[in-house]
């Protein structure tokens, strides 16, 4: 089938796939009145974007597929006007993790909505919160340090967000935010143009969060890289409700790990059986474990080993919403259930995403100019978390030849690299993660990066 119309064609059956999953959740749920044109989610026009559906509250289900919605969300329009007090405190940006510059780290943007000017420091309570759920995850812990987190505060006339707690609720908010959308009570959906309003306001943008001011459980992953602002996606959750953060977690799978789910659909005949191409996303494959380690493909370098989800990484038929001639490695990984870990691909994938945006060396002292005798060549490599306590390995070179003797350090003065001449030598630092959880030689080539200054007397 021509790749264009086999595109075409699977965005339709994920479609429909989230359509009869919104379905089923309603019927569970009981019987819904029909929401009036303010607080009906899906009437909006315009552009339209693919979201992930978050699973069921109740049920270990990472998601339940995708739905078409529109990017400027809800036709709910705000009526209220800020004070001039709250308009001064709307847009303020706070660096609430600072781990280095935004050129050699990681940035996240957290955004709340449904808060109003007197609730901020509620906000940034929850932020805290959060981004703990995140980084108590695995490879989140480890390399937490190669993250800076930014707050922008988007202060909104009233308290809460449309849908809550049911879909006649409208209120006006900063960013949009509405349950109910697309006639799916879990489904968090944002006025995406109105996010990047203030994403932009951020000195940088790698990944972003939205909080709701809801204790309703919910979310949403928009997975697409934004074009004009580089962000890899956003995860919307509900800032008070136990389960929302870990949607959030499994949103980054996609955004930062470029991971496919692991969840198939049992009883939809379009998903029962996969014939199509192996499939790009590194933890979903058409080749059952004999043919991967047979043709070195995919995860065939971590076949056999235990994975911190639980059992062996192997070939588990199913995943990528297909039931069958489709693979996943683990059984039960974050990709595919609530409350798991990554499995051990995932880990390395999301280490890969990570290092897409970081860098693990960055200079102190300015490279744009010749360090001479009383210079001091300074630089910062960040401490990894790991329970190991493995750190990276920093070395020195001195036009290429190594420096044994400085291994390990952050600084060097030229004082101590006893130049004889007159000459302009290169003095170089490299900091390389050696870490076991990147078996890969594409993706460990990315694990090291240098700084290089010149020096002489």
């Amino acid at each position: 089938m021509n790749p264009v119309r086999r595109s075409a064609r699977r965005a339709a059956l994920r479609g429909a796939v989230a359509a009869i999953c919104a379905t089923a959740a309603l019927v569970a749920a009981g019987p819904v009145g029909v929401a009036d044109a303010a607080g009906s989610a899906g009437t909006g026009t315009g552009p339209r974007v693919e979201v992930e559906i978050p699973g069921p509250e109740h049920g270990g289900d990472a998601g339940s597929g995708h739905a078409r919605v529109p990017a400027a969300g809800s036709p709910a329009k705000a009526t209220g006007r800020l004070s001039p007090a709250e308009r001064s405190a709307d847009g303020q940006v706070a660096k609430m993790i600072d781990n280095g510059s935004t050129g050699d780290r990681l940035d996240v943007v957290v955004i709340g909505d449904g808060y109003t000017a007197a609730e901020l420091d509620r906000f940034h309570t929850d932020a805290e919160q959060t981004w703990a759920e995140v980084t108590a995850v695995e490879p989140y812990t480890t390399y937490r340090n190669l993250f800076n987190v930014w707050t922008v505060d988007a202060v909104s006339h009233d308290s809460g967000v449309s849908g809550d707690p049911d879909p006649a609720t409208v209120r006006d908010t900063a960013l949009g935010s509405f349950f109910w959308c697309e006639d799916i009570e879990r489904l968090l959906c944002v006025d995406q143009p109105k996010v990047d309003a203030y994403v932009a306001k951020a000195p940088a943008a790698d990944l972003v969060i939205v909080l709701a001011n809801s204790a309703k459980y919910g979310g949403a992953g928009y997975n697409e890289r934004s074009a004009t602002l580089g962000y890899e996606g956003i995860s919307t959750a509900s800032a008070g409700h136990p389960k929302s953060g870990q949607v959030a977690i499994h949103e980054t799978g996609h955004s930062l790990g470029k991971l496919a789910d692991e969840y198939f659909y049992p009883g939809v005949p379009e998903y029962e059986k996969y014939i199509g191409p192996e499939p790009g996303e590194s933890n979903s494959s058409a080749l059952p474990a004999d043919r991967m380690a047979a043709q070195r493909a995919k995860w065939y370098r971590w076949l056999g080993e235990e994975s911190p989800d639980g059992g062996t990484v192997g070939a588990y038929e199913g995943g990528n919403y297909f039931v069958t001639g489709l693979y996943r490695p683990t059984d039960n990984s974050l990709m595919r259930v609530l409350g798991k870990p990554f499995n051990l691909p995932g880990v390395e994938s999301m280490i890969a995403g990570f290092y897409q945006h970081a860098r693990i060396v960055t200079p102190l002292t300015p490279t744009d100019r010749t360090l001479r005798l009383r210079h001091t060549a300074k630089a910062s490599v960040p401490k990894l978390a790991g329970a190991d306590g493995r750190q990276p390995v920093v070395r020195w070179y001195l036009d290429g030849r190594e420096l044994r003797r400085f291994e390990g350090r952050t600084e060097v003065s030229v004082a101590e690299l006893w130049l004889f001449d007159f000459r302009t030598h290169r003095l170089t630092v490299t900091a390389e993660d050696r870490t076991p959880s990147v078996r890969d030689p594409k993706v460990k080539r990315t694990l090291r990066s240098s700084v290089d200054w010149n020096v002489r007397l």
